[in-house]
C-alpha cells in the first residue's frame, strides 16, 4: 500500500426549509486529485497544523492536527470560521493563511483559541486507488451558526461553491450535472439518512470511526468496489465500472 498524505475534511451543517444543507466546493478541472469533482471543504494536514496541535498535549496529536487542518482549510476555501472560541476576523485570517501564515501564529496574533469539540468525528477514508496521490482523510461534522459569514470561493483550487442537501447533490450526480468521487457518494448517502446536525452527531457518536480502504470484490460475477458493513453506511458497494475514484 502506498504511503498516504494526512488530510481532513469538514462537513458543515446549516438548517433550511428543505432540511440540513452542507457546503460543497467544486474543484478546478486542472487539479491532479478529483479534478472537477464536488467535495466538502478540506485538504492536507500542514506542518503548521501539527505545530498548533502541541497546544493540546493531552490529546491525540494526529486527530488534533487534522481538526486544525479542517478548520484552517474551511477558512481558506470558503471564508467560513467554525471551531474558534470567540469572534473571528475571517477576512484578515483568510488573507494571512493564503499568504502562508501558520495557524498557531494567527491564533496568537488575534488572541484566539480553538474549540475542537465543535468538530465531531464522522469517518476516516484511506482509498488505495493507485492514483497519483493517496490521502488518509478524516471527516468531521460541524454546525454553522445562523449569522455566519457568506461563503466565498477562493478561486485557487476551487472554482465554485454552494449549499445543498445531501439528497439533492446525489440527484445532481445521477443526472450527471456534478461529479462526485466514490467516498463522497458513500458519505452523501449516509448523510441523506440523518437529518439535522443533532441527529447526525448522535449517529456519528454511535458508530466507530475505522479507517476505510475500499476493496474490489466480485458479486454475481461483476467487480464491485466495497467498504465494510457496520460503520453507518446504507450502501457499501458499487459496480467498479461506475465508481469515480479520483
Amino acid at each position: 500500500m502506498t504511503e498516504a498524505i494526512p488530510a481532513a475534511t469538514l462537513v458543515l451543517f446549516r438548517e433550511s426549509a428543505d432540511g440540513a444543507e452542507h457546503l460543497f466546493v467544486e474543484r478546478a478541472a486542472t487539479m491532479v486529485f478529483a479534478g472537477g469533482a464536488v467535495v466538502f471543504p478540506g485538504g492536507r494536514v500542514d506542518p503548521g497544523d501539527y505545530e498548533a496541535a502541541k497546544r493540546f498535549p493531552a490529546l491525540d496529536p494526529e486527530d488534533v492536527a487534522a481538526r486544525i487542518a479542517a478548520i484552517r482549510e474551511t477558512v481558506e476555501e470558503a471564508g467560513i470560521a467554525v471551531g474558534f472560541d470567540g469572534p473571528v476576523d475571517v477576512e484578515s485570517i483568510r488573507t494571512a493563511l493564503h499568504a502562508g501564515a501558520a495557524m498557531g501564529d494567527l491564533l496568537d496574533a488575534h488572541g484566539l483559541t480553538l474549540d475542537l469539540d465543535a468538530l465531531v468525528p464522522f469517518a476516516r477514508w484511506r482509498p488505495n486507488f493507485k492514483e497519483t496521490r493517496t490521502f488518509d482523510t478524516r471527516f468531521y461534522l460541524a454546525r454553522v451558526d445562523a449569522g455566519h459569514a457568506e461563503a466565498r470561493v477562493d478561486r485557487t483550487e476551487n472554482v465554485h461553491l454552494f449549499w445543498e442537501t445531501a439528497s439533492r447533490v446525489l440527484a445532481l450526480a445521477d443526472d450527471r450535472k456534478v461529479k462526485i468521487i466514490f467516498p463522497t457518494r458513500r458519505n452523501l448517502e449516509r448523510l441523506a439518512t440523518l437529518g439535522g446536525f443533532d441527529a447526525a452527531r448522535a449517529h456519528a457518536l454511535a458508530h466507530p470511526v475505522e479507517t476505510i480502504t475500499p476493496q474490489v470484490e466480485e458479486r454475481n460475477g461483476i467487480p464491485h468496489l466495497c467498504i465494510p458493513d457496520g460503520l453507518g453506511y446504507p450502501v457499501i458497494s458499487e459496480e467498479l465500472s461506475t465508481a469515480m475514484r479520483g
